[in-house]
């Protein structure tokens, strides 16, 4: 379980399915994904997907106006859709990726 999880934060950047994880932690996808549950409370596509937007978000708080879109950082991140990092992201911080605040 450590192992999947260390690899999902290591390795968000690059492209990780479930299968990979599964893999790497040596278990049964139901395995996995029971294990996931019981000490996260979460999926490990789920932790994953958390994971990718935490380091959007990231990168939308260091980023100087003028200087990147919201689109590249999606897409910098692996979601293949603005919509769709635009509603994953409201959903996750209550704001909007184009209205978070630059530091």
């Amino acid at each position: 379980m450590r192992r999947a999880v260390a690899h999902i934060e290591d390795n968000a950047p690059r492209d990780i399915t479930l299968a990979n994880i599964v893999s790497l932690a040596g278990l049964t996808p139901l395995s996995l994904q029971y294990a996931f549950r019981r000490h996260l409370d979460t999926t490990p596509m789920t932790h994953l997907r958390r994971v990718l937007l935490s380091h959007a978000h990231h990168d939308l708080k260091a980023a100087r106006p003028g200087d990147t879109t919201v689109t590249w950082i999606a897409m910098r991140w692996g979601f293949g859709s603005r919509a769709r990092f635009t509603t994953l992201y409201r959903k996750a911080y209550e704001i909007s990726a184009s209205t978070t605040p630059r530091t």
